[in-house]
């Protein structure tokens, strides 16, 4: 059961199969119910719905008694499937099938890193079907990451690791965050080809702002200054934070996370 608007215990998981072109997978689902707009939260590569800035997006939910989902990409958190089986188009299917699911009525969604592609790809998804029980009320991209697998792996890989890929199927590569190293597969590199925005116009269809730090070692904030040449609206707002790393997880990062949602909400 979903729990109630303004509750603040930790919602218990209910679970979605996805998979309808290829193997099957139980995605783990928090749901909060609450006013609208409500919030819809997409995470990073290799992180989970239990994060910082999850979390709290959370307390906000419960303190302003908004509906608020969240959830774990397979091989993510509570999820079923491996890390290393992952692709864009696979997370893409279950970012669509949870927000079809879950969702009723506008919707602010913050996408973080990897999750600001997944938001993007969702508001192109969604742009392009007739009028659904939810919709989009605005976007809060943290450190988006659109077309991270070519622009800023591939590209920047050296030969020797792009070999090790291609002839290997993988590569292990160090994480900065203390999280041990992980896979970076053919399959993610390939696959993802399938999805890239950059380039090219992206019509999302409501307010976007976009949070970016200029210390990011992960996603330059080049990356960022980039996408904003691709969204056509005019209500595009890009927040550079001088001192800001890729995570932006500290107290004022969080700070300036809530105000963009709170501004969107009452908007």
């Amino acid at each position: 059961m979903s729990d109630l608007s303004g509750s603040s215990a930790l919602p218990e998981p209910e679970f979605i199969e996805v998979g309808g072109s290829g193997i099957k997978r139980r995605i783990a689902v928090r749901k909060r119910r609450g006013s609208l707009p409500g919030v819809f939260w997409l995470g990073g590569f290799n992180s989970d719905m239990k994060g910082t800035k999850a979390q709290a997006l959370d307390d906000w939910a419960v303190a302003h008694r908004r509906a608020y989902v969240r959830f774990d990409y397979s091989g993510h958190g509570e999820s079923s499937g491996s890390f290393a089986d992952g692709t864009i188009g696979q997370w893409h299917e279950e970012s669509l099938d949870v927000f079809d699911a879950f969702c009723e009525g506008p919707q602010i969604v913050v996408g973080s890193s990897m999750g600001g592609w997944m938001a993007l790809l969702l508001a192109r998804a969604l742009a392009k079907r007739p009028a659904a029980r939810a919709g989009l009320a605005g976007l809060v991209l943290i450190a988006p990451a659109p077309d991270f697998t070519e622009e800023l792996m591939w590209k920047g890989f050296s030969q020797d690791i792009r070999d090790e890929i291609m002839t290997k199927g993988v590569w292990h590569r160090p994480s900065d965050y203390g999280d041990g190293a992980y896979p970076i597969t053919r399959n993610l590199i390939e696959e993802g080809r399938n999805h890239l925005l950059l380039g090219g116009t992206i019509d999302v269809g409501c307010p976007v702002r976009i949070l970016q730090g200029a210390q990011d070692p992960d996603v330059p904030w080049r990356h960022a200054f980039a996408l904003t040449h691709c969204l056509p609206s005019d209500d595009v707002v890009l927040t550079l934070v001088q001192d800001g790393d890729h995570r932006l997880s500290r107290p004022q990062d969080i700070a300036r996370m809530l105000g963009a949602v709170s501004e969107l909400a009452n908007g």
